[in-house]
């Protein structure tokens, strides 16, 4: 009830506001579970495709969202929950791809759709990274369930890393054919299947969204990124301190 109420408010909300376009509809199972596999370009990503279906789809979303402290705290929580994430604490690396796989395979059991970002977090540019072999390909073997690539269209540009308030544009939802993955049931502890499974899915991804692909990891991608603007802080900061001395020392010329 509670997220049939939020669907309402918000993914209605949402449609009027944004009116996102959509292709591919007919690809999404009227009943019965399925793997919904999407890139992850903004944090809207997670609003915008339930709201263009007629089906639940539940995320994983952080366990701080959902045990902030007060009524801020509370109403945060219940919004998650109303619009159907579910808490993985994200604590430890390994305890946090472990909790994520147990609740998506809770989820395909209860015959529902999980939706999952197999880049493991945002772009840093719009482009698209290399996808984890961890929770999508394990998920998918464990349970036989249909892997659907989804590819969101322009959702960076209403709402990049950082910015508080959306900007009105409208954003796209490209949905895949069904990947069928069942001849590898049960070999989720082969590491080169999950990769090949994992790849295949990404290249579904890449083709619908017209990304560039990237064979790195984002989190590292992140990490060069920061770590590019570090170097050219410091070297602003060198290169001002130089002019400084260099104006001191014109100064006591004269």
């Amino acid at each position: 009830m509670i997220y049939g109420a939020m669907k309402f408010s918000i993914g209605g909300g949402l449609k009027l506001a944004f009116r996102p376009w959509v292709e591919g509809l007919e690809n999404i199972p009227a009943q019965g579970p399925a793997i919904l596999a999407s890139n992850h370009l903004s944090f809207s990503d997670s609003f915008f495709l339930p709201a263009v279906l007629d089906r639940k789809v539940t995320f994983i979303a952080k366990s701080e969202y959902f045990t902030a402290p007060g009524v801020k705290g509370r109403l945060t929580a219940a919004f998650f929950k109303g619009v159907g994430q579910v808490p993985v604490d994200r604590s430890g690396a390994r305890g946090a791809g472990e909790a994520a796989i147990k609740a998506g395979i809770e989820v395909i059991e209860s015959g529902g759709l999980f939706g999952i970002y197999p880049e493991g977090t945002r772009s840093p540019d719009g482009r698209l990274y290399r996808g984890k072999p961890g929770g999508l390909a394990r998920v998918a073997l464990a349970t036989g369930a249909p892997v659907i690539p989804v590819a969101m269209i322009d959702t960076e540009k209403i709402q990049p890393p950082g910015q508080v308030m959306p900007k009105l544009m409208r954003p796209g939802i490209r949905i895949g054919k069904p990947l069928d993955f069942s001849r590898y049931h049960g070999m989720e502890g082969d590491r080169f299947i999950l990769r090949s499974v994992t790849d295949e899915v990404m290249y579904e991804i890449m083709k619908l969204s017209g990304q560039e692909y990237v064979d790195i990891y984002a989190t590292a991608a992140k990490r060069q990124i920061a770590d590019e603007a570090k170097r050219r802080a410091e070297e602003e900061k060198r290169r001002a301190e130089e002019e400084k001395r260099a104006a001191r020392g014109s100064g006591t010329q004269e």
